[in-house]
């Protein structure tokens, strides 16, 4: 067999069924040998696109998502999701062509070191160099991505690798597992049985989504809340109420894949006599933690997806109940939005709850600035995605569609601004074409919202550049583009327009027009 069959037979034994990727001449290979293996191609219009696609596929199967570029331009655009995958601790492949080892340094078409463009957001960053090598570079690639602390990794795959004949044979590939010691367990045990006040945080691996009922196991253990942190506005993040004013009177802090980072105020969040343990297997966040809080913590070595079961089981004693009352109080707490004349977003989360709320299963996906925070803090679904850690925008559509594929009997809407929605709106054609059928709601104010509050607010009511979208009509574009679209205006017709996206069977885009308002401030 050639080496792209070397490469797709091993991705198959390793459980894939499903890659995104834009097609490029260097990939060929590994397309015909998809075909023959039976692994479907989804096929999209930005290589940054396919990324995010691989992103929330992983999410919500548990699995590695696989995403395959071409070289050059291909990779370039494939780069800036990497740091979303990886600051939300998504295992990510991404493989990417590249040009003939034969012809190094002399000037292939799209020759470049692409393992260096790669390498610092990535677990793993490899070009192979023989066909024999292709099955065990992505066996190794696979088990990194999945390891540990969950990233992406990179494959760059050289044209005469994957079309040269191999006989090597196909890996098997598992996740490691690391187990906290008896030791930590006692510890941790110990310091939770005594608290009066104690608070577990995790980072996105051990979300309900990826980790469903884990969050209650802990609570009922150890009388503990229980906050998954994902968000780049951290304790202000308006989904957590007022939980940033009480955290500083937890007297022990369990933190299970939780960074110790800027979300937290480096630490400073905590109070200055806490009990604090930080479960990772990453050797650098450990340093960081160190770095922040000095001989105030303790670290363990383990991953959080394999301590949880250990922990539980040797918990002895709950915390107060009324403690836990409080914060669950505290973390449900929210706002009044401030009163506007017309649409507005908490009218427009209310809606999309409703439809929640009416359906057994839904996904909910959060993306963009102040509407994707208000999405986040005034819709509660069973799982949700999203924009995450990094901050970045954009691949709300992109998570849209990968998500409705893997989970076609879930309700998938997705809430993002009318900025965000442009970075990759041609992803409605690719859903329209894949048989995607998910509800895009945009909450269209006309504007880059998150950007024009920093401006009045720092600058002034007359300093405002740059911020201003214009009325463009987003349904009547996904309609022509293969799906349903509906233009609402007025509050009334939400539930009847979300009603009608959802039966159409398409990809559907509700375009709202609203008062544009500041993400909502903790109560």
């Amino acid at each position: 067999m050639r080496g792209a069959d070397l490469l797709v037979e091993t991705l198959k034994t390793a459980g894939v069924r499903r890659i995104f990727s834009l097609s490029g001449n260097q990939i060929m290979p590994v397309y015909d040998a998809c075909l023959g293996a039976g692994i479907e191609i989804v096929h999209t219009r930005h290589e940054g696109a396919a990324v995010f696609m691989a992103e929330a596929h992983a999410q919500v199967t548990g699995e590695v998502g696989v995403a395959l570029v071409t070289a050059g331009a291909g990779l370039g655009n494939a780069i800036g999701p990497l740091l979303c995958a990886r600051e939300s601790d998504t295992p990510v492949l991404l493989l990417s062509g590249d040009s003939p080892v034969a012809q190094d340094g002399r000037g292939a078409f799209q020759e470049m070191d692409q393992t260096a463009l790669t390498a610092s957001l990535t677990k793993l960053s490899v070009r192979p160099v023989r066909a024999d090598d292709l099955g065990t570079a992505t066996a190794r690639a696979m088990r990194v991505a999945a390891s540990g602390r969950p990233g992406p990794v990179h494959l760059a795959l050289p044209f005469d690798v994957l079309s040269a004949e191999t006989d090597a044979p196909v890996p098997t590939t598992a996740r490691d597992m690391m187990a906290l010691s008896p030791e930590a367990i006692g510890a941790i045990a110990a310091d939770m049985a005594a608290a009066a006040r104690p608070v577990i945080l995790t980072g996105p691996v051990l979300s309900e989504t990826r980790a469903p009922g884990l969050a209650r196991q802990l609570t009922d253990a150890f009388g503990a809340s229980v906050l998954c942190m994902e968000s780049p506005r951290g304790l202000r993040d308006p989904a957590l109420g007022g939980f940033g004013g009480m955290l500083g009177e937890a007297d022990t802090i369990l933190c299970l894949g939780k960074r110790i980072d800027f979300t937290l105020g480096a630490g400073a969040a905590f109070a200055a006599d806490a009990r604090i343990h930080v479960v990772t297997p990453d050797e650098a966040e450990r340093a960081r933690a160190h770095l922040n809080l000095g001989g105030r913590l303790t670290t363990h070595v383990a991953d959080p997806r394999d301590a949880v079961s250990s922990l539980v089981a040797a918990a002895t004693a709950r915390a107060p109940a009324d403690w836990q009352a409080t914060l669950d109080a505290s973390i449900a707490a929210r706002a009044d939005a401030p009163g506007a004349d017309g649409l507005t977003p908490d009218l427009i989360c209310a809606a999309v709850q409703r439809r929640i709320d009416a359906h057994p299963d839904t996904i909910v996906i959060c993306d963009g600035g102040e509407f994707g925070q208000w999405a986040q803090a005034y819709t509660s679904a069973p799982r949700r995605i999203v924009n995450g850690i990094s901050g970045a925008i954009g691949g709300g559509p992109c998570y849209g569609l990968a998500t409705a594929l893997a989970q076609p009997d879930a309700q998938v809407i997705v809430m993002v601004g009318d900025g965000t929605v442009g970075f990759h709106f041609a992803e409605f054609e690719t859903a329209a074409r894949a048989g995607a059928a998910f509800t895009v709601v945009i909450g269209n104010d006309r504007r880059w919202n998150a950007e024009h509050v920093i401006q009045m607010r720092d600058f002034g009511l007359d300093r405002g550049i740059g911020c201003d979208l214009s009325g463009a009509r987003y349904d009547e574009a996904v309609a022509a583009l293969g799906g349903h679209g509906e233009h609402v205006t007025e509050a009334g017709d939400l539930d009847a327009a979300l009603e009608r996206a959802a039966r159409s069977g398409k990809v559907a885009c509700i375009n709202v027009a609203m008062h544009g308002l500041p993400a909502p401030a903790a109560p």
